[in-house]
């Protein structure tokens, strides 16, 4: 196979003549419904849900009021990769998104990578939102008095986890009413739920009723999907803003100190829930052919969506961090809580309902992207024909809808929020990052048809070295400690809950007799709740530090080292190489400063995220290139092109 024939590109001339072609003959052409106030439209419906009624609450938790910083570095980030989306929607008004934009490009098996890629965003992303709108739905239901099994509204994963978890913990002393109300669902589920032999049968089944719903309207027409989404939108907006209104009366500005708990580290530990926020506009690329002025409607609707949903995310964080302490925050539906939790009841009733609408609204943005995805891939020969079928009558990917319901409704079954949060991230940064690298390397290509709008131009050649070293000055100057301990490899101490939850039952004694000893007043006749009495330490570092060494358990179990804590920062030291290769790309080529800046920023989030995350795309890369080599190669249009 020669190595050229992996990297064979498509033309923009060819698209747009493809393009031209299906609009005159009208044979699997879509119908083109959109303007810019829709695409907007879609872009909040996309941006403004997960992220506002779930996912915020624990990056609060994590960061404190200081994760505004969080949403307006991810936003910054997202608008210099909508400027690169937005040049390439303008040059190739396709539904393919980033896979056309890579094809273009960079050639077939880059497309091929990030249609798999997306594949798995689209797909991981519709869950998230799916297991959010059920928690939402059924705490809805729970107000109005129907109470349906725990082991019915939880995926198996979590009620898993949560068990062992619970368990630990009421092992270490902890009564089953102080445990997070996470896990005391979980332990309920798990323990109450129906066991066929060993097997549990827990499984989120109002996800999978509202992923057929979705797929059936989308599946009728862009038109109704329209109509349906920016209602959705007017009804949201309208929630969110009361709840602004009505939450900064009970701001009590006492919570904003500290302002940043837990420094830099805590606020970036919220990057792949604050950015799973942001995605919405990638998925606004793919309705292109819908479009009826494209090449100006989709960096209109892009920018306008970003702009406006940054506000509303920054004026959030900041009401629900001033209402409650930051620390309460970590809840899947926070919105509601912090309205209950100061007896506003009525409130709270709102906007478990706004939040059902807003939820059903991103789902049905997501769920609309990823068919059109799968219709370009299968135009190229990239997979099966059916994929490409376009209903004769609803001008919709019929055959592509239905396939996505089935792919997205069964794992929402069984698989937990946080997991697919950080895939969908993982998978939507590498998008990203290869949109914008795709401007770069066309940025001086005079052969190719432009659109309508590009992207400014600022040499980087100088710019960047200066960036670089303002950041070097504030690793080494602000954040020695943590930028000395990552490269050196410092061993890390465990928290107190990881460490209980660790323990066995012969060292859990131990490790009472050993903080009885140390401290009397610990001593109690009641079974003693050893993650309390530990994490009591936790506000004073020495003295955690101290006390932790002299526990009588393993290392192992203690700390963090060597290896072990090594992998972690795998991600980041990858950032750093291809930094620097950017750097000399920069200066050599004269790169310009905004797709280089999109690039650098999300391949810095992809950076942030766990190793695992990397582990796990890589295993879908993998399979995506067998895929590839066993069908997708050999049926490509292109092969018809001499190799």
């Amino acid at each position: 196979m020669a190595l050229k024939g992996l990297f064979r590109k498509k033309t923009v001339q060819d698209i747009l003549k493809q393009v031209e072609k299906r609009d005159a003959d009208g044979h699997n052409a879509l119908g083109k419904h959109l303007t810019a106030r829709d695409l907007t439209a879609f872009g909040i419906a996309a941006i403004v849900g997960a992220g506002i009624f779930s996912t915020i609450g624990k990056a609060s938790a994590d960061g404190g009021p200081a994760v505004i910083f969080l949403f307006l570095f991810t936003a910054i980030a997202c608008s210099f990769a909508a400027f690169a989306y937005a040049e390439f929607a303008s040059m190739v008004p396709v539904s393919g998104s980033a896979y056309t934009y890579s094809y273009v490009a960079f050639g077939e098996i880059i497309a091929w990578i990030i249609g798999w890629a997306l594949i798995m965003e689209y797909s991981v992303g519709n869950i998230t939102v799916a297991i959010s709108w059920s928690d939402y739905f059924t705490s809805l239901l729970e107000s109005g008095g129907l109470h349906l099994p725990k082991w019915v509204q939880m995926d198996f994963l979590s009620a898993s986890r949560g068990f062992d978890d619970a368990t630990a913990l009421m092992q270490g002393g902890k009564e089953f009413v102080n445990l997070s109300p996470a896990l005391q669902d979980a332990y309920t589920a798990w323990t109450t739920s129906p066991v066929i032999g060993s097997f549990h049968f827990v499984a989120d089944l109002p996800a999978l009723l509202i992923i057929v719903l979705i797929t059936a309207l989308i599946y009728r027409g862009m038109k109704e999907s329209r109509n349906a989404s920016n209602i959705m939108v007017v009804v949201k907006l309208c929630i969110v803003l009361l709840v602004i209104a009505v939450g900064v009366f009970y701001v009590d500005t006492a919570n904003w100190d500290p302002f940043a708990p837990n420094g830099v580290t805590g606020v970036l530990k919220g990057v792949s829930a604050v950015f799973f926020a942001y995605i919405g506009f990638d998925a606004i690329s793919t309705t292109a052919e819908e479009c009826k002025d494209p090449q100006r409607d989709l960096p209109r609707g892009m920018m306008w969506a970003i702009i406006i949903c940054t506000i509303l995310y920054i004026a959030i964080a900041l009401v629900l961090t001033g209402m409650v302490s930051y620390d309460l925050l970590n809840v899947g539906d926070p919105l509601a809580f912090v309205f209950e939790k100061l007896d506003l009841k009525w409130m709270s009733g709102i906007i478990a309902v706004s939040a059902v609408v807003a939820m059903a609204s991103v789902l049905l943005v997501f769920q609309m992207g990823q068919p059109r995805i799968w219709m370009s891939m299968s135009r190229d020969g990239l997979l099966p024909k059916r994929f490409s079928k376009v209903h004769p009558k609803y001008k919709t990917p019929s055959y592509a809808t239905i396939v996505t319901g089935f792919v997205v409704a069964v794992p929402a079954l069984f698989l937990n929020l946080t997991l697919v949060t950080d895939l969908c991230s993982i998978g939507t940064l590498f998008a990203f990052v290869l949109v914008c690298a795709g401007v770069l390397a066309l940025q001086n290509k005079t052969d190719i048809p432009r659109g309508k709008f590009k992207t400014p131009y600022v040499n980087s050649k100088f710019i960047m070295p200066v960036l670089l070293l303002i950041g070097l000055v504030f690793a080494f100057g602000y954040n020695k400690k943590a930028t000395m301990d990552f490269i050196t490899n410092e061993t890390q101490i465990n928290n107190s809950a990881d460490i209980i939850t660790s323990l066995n039952k012969e060292e859990t004694q131990k490790v009472y007799d050993y903080l009885v000893r140390i401290d009397a007043k610990n001593s109690t006749d009641e079974t003693p709740d050893l993650e309390h009495l530990l994490s009591q330490y936790q506000q004073d570092d020495a003295k955690y530090a101290s006390v932790i060494a002299g526990l009588p358990i393993a290392d192992s179990v203690k700390y963090e080292s060597g290896f072990d804590l090594f992998k972690h920062k795998i991600p980041m030291w990858i950032f750093l190489i291809v930094l620097a290769g950017l750097m000399v790309w920069s200066y050599k080529e004269n790169l310009s400063l905004i797709p280089l800046l999109g690039l650098i920023c999300c391949l810095y989030m992809m950076a942030e995220l766990s190793v695992w995350n990397w582990i796990y795309f890589g295993i879908w890369l993998l399979i995506g290139l067998v895929v590839y080599f066993s069908f997708s190669h050999k049926n490509s249009k292109l092969n018809t092109i001499e190799i």
